[in-house]
């Protein structure tokens, strides 16, 4: 099996037909491929997303004029050519040989991707100049993205871009109820794996190197999770009391539900509630590891429904959907994916979630609204309109000396690194 022509088939189902990567590679890779394989082509893939717009801009300036769109498949090969030469220990000519095999019987496009390549390795530092005067190529981001983060943070614009174009650190999340985070961190060292304590959160360690999930010792026995810091600061946050009802809106696929539960034994009731039934069962999944319990509900929390009749919460969740800006570096694809049309739609839809799930929260409760964005308009914002229209609310202002304090909750913007770029809004219902 040709990798790159496999790579390739991943990155059209993402830059044509608009399917996630994870969600692409889950249905190109095949199950018996070795794992030396399967990690080529997922770093492949990703780095090809991550560095996509830069990449198009070259091939734009190789090309005599744009492929057909019935040739995406060969323009994703190129991209993936580009992509090893320039960021890849591949050997150049077996970037180039094994690149133009995966083109397989198509002469022309054999012939083409061998003379684009080729003619890249003799102008390389030549495009690594033109790439200084395309802000999409030199940050390899959409312009509309650009704009925005550069309106919202000025000040932070080109680390936020810059962060985003590295690969995020393996993080994982020590569950409490069945080991310490010292204690693990000692048996991290006794498998060969080094591990260092992340401050603002005592549940946090960053791996030195990430390693697949199975060789996490204790995964399967529910000791750990991977998640990032800035997720897990949502349960720490939301500092669920002995005896709370609580609820989980938008909770799939359940790392925050978990925490929660983590971090306090003793609550009334925990509902998990998300629209995606298929998703509801990974947080089930991901209970049922850890040896958790929650109460599952498949319901649409924008629209008030059978479940939450009734019922009154005094912690709620609410993750709400976001244009996800904030995790980019795990995500690259967002960058292909995201529209700017989608921003005023989701924030509409944070609206009408924020609205309801106020409604559900009992007097004296406490709300916290978390979003993984960057845009204002996604998040001081939208707690600074609902604090205008609503007098029962009020913010409790978020301590701790990570991120940028808001005039309306807290931001997280990756400046060190260490975590993705989140959103965190305390609101407390008076009485």
């Amino acid at each position: 099996m040709n990798l790159r022509q496999l790579a390739a088939k991943v990155l059209v189902s993402v830059i044509k037909d608009g399917q996630s990567l994870t969600s692409a590679l889950d249905s190109h890779i095949p199950n018996d491929l070795e794992p030396q394989g399967k990690a080529f082509v997922q770093a492949l893939c990703y780095g090809v997303c991550r560095y996509y717009h830069q990449l198009q801009f070259v091939l734009s300036q190789l090309l005599n004029k744009p492929l057909k769109n019935k040739d995406c498949d060969i323009n994703a090969l190129m991209l993936a050519g580009l992509y090893q030469l320039q960021f890849m220990r591949v050997k150049p000519h077996a970037a180039v040989s094994e690149t133009v095999a995966a083109a397989r019987k198509k002469a022309w496009a054999k012939s083409l991707i061998n003379a684009v390549l080729r003619q890249f390795q003799r102008r390389q530092q030549e495009f690594e100049i033109l790439e200084q005067h395309s802000p999409g190529a030199f940050y390899s981001h959409p312009d509309w993205m650009i704009e925005a983060i550069g309106q919202d943070w000025p000040q932070y614009s080109r680390s936020i871009l810059t962060a985003n174009n590295q690969a995020a650190p393996m993080v994982i999340r020590v569950n409490v109820q069945r080991t310490t985070t010292d204690d693990y961190l000692r048996l991290l060292e006794e498998n060969g794996l080094v591990g260092e304590k992340l401050q603002h959160c005592d549940t946090a360690i960053e791996l030195q190197q990430a390693v697949p999930v199975d060789k996490l010792p204790g995964f399967f026995k529910g000791l750990v999770s991977v998640q990032d810091l800035a997720a897990q600061l949502a349960a720490h946050i939301l500092n669920a009391q002995p005896g709370d009802k609580v609820a989980d809106l938008c909770a799939a696929p359940g790392g925050k539900t978990a925490a929660v539960l983590e971090r306090q034994a003793e609550l009334s009731t925990l509902y998990a509630v998300d629209v995606d039934g298929e998703r509801l069962q990974k947080i089930e999944d991901n209970l049922q590891r850890l040896g958790l319990q929650a109460e599952l509900q498949q319901a649409d929390a924008s629209q008030p429904g059978a479940w939450s009749e009734g019922k009154l919460f005094d912690k709620i969740l609410l993750d709400a959907p976001c244009s996800a800006l904030g995790v980019i570096r795990r995500h690259p694809d967002i960058k292909i994916l995201r529209r700017d049309s989608d921003i005023p739609v989701l924030a509409e839809t944070q609206r009408k979630m924020l609205s309801l799930a106020w409604q559900l929260l009992a007097p004296g409760g406490v709300l916290l609204y978390a979003t993984c964005s960057v845009l204002k308009q996604e998040n001081e914002q939208q707690i600074e309109d609902f604090l205008q229209t609503h007098e029962d609310a009020v913010e409790i202002k978020i301590a701790g000396d990570w991120g940028v304090e808001r005039p309306f909750g807290r931001q997280s913007l990756m400046l060190d690194g260490k975590m993705d770029g989140f959103y965190y809004a305390k609101l407390q219902k008076v009485v």
